[in-house]
């Protein structure tokens, strides 16, 4: 990952920077989280928001990587419905077909022969629940990042991947 500083945002000229260095990995979450043919307009949706908005970023409340995965994450909240019916879907017929070799790989590692159950499952938690665990596991973002991310208090994230576990294993089965 690039490190980029704060200051890059507020710089109209700079803030190509903050594009080149998030633009793959937030497109990847959004891919992750939606179709790969909406992660594109939407991951240049989050950008393009970012930069307008550059002026009322605030460094003190967390860095440019999860204002980027807010952003991103509300994007994607716009589109809840159709993510729920995604894992609800894939739920019934299993994960659809990854573009790179690499990507196809990491998932069917990770995922294993229980995507599906686990699209159920993640269809099955609240927003705010399925935020918290995709931010974390797609993101790689930490408590503190989610926080930030999300707007909300380090022990709301906190309390809803507590929740988000707890119904995932007995959803699955499995310890989490």
């Amino acid at each position: 990952m690039i490190t980029v500083p704060d200051s890059a945002v507020a710089d109209p000229e700079r803030f190509a920077a903050v594009f080149d260095a998030h633009y793959p990995e937030i497109r990847r979450y959004i891919g992750r989280r939606l179709d790969l043919d909406v992660a594109e307009d939407l991951a240049a949706e989050t950008f393009l928001i970012a930069f307008r908005s550059r002026g009322r970023f605030d460094a003190t409340k967390g860095g440019v990587r999860p204002w980027l995965y807010g952003i991103a994450t509300n994007l994607i909240g716009r589109h809840k419905r159709a993510e729920v019916r995604r894992y609800r879907a894939m739920a019934r017929t299993g994960p659809p077909p990854d573009v790179g070799h690499d990507d196809e790989v990491a998932d069917r590692v990770t995922a294993g022969v229980t995507a599906g159950r686990l699209a159920g499952a993640l269809a099955g938690l609240s927003r705010g629940e399925r935020d918290v665990v995709l931010l974390i596991a797609y993101g790689e973002l930490t408590y503190e990042e989610v926080a930030a991310a999300l707007g909300v208090a380090y022990g709301t994230v906190a309390s809803r991947l507590s929740r988000a576990r707890a119904r995932l294993r007995e959803t699955l089965g499995v310890e989490l």
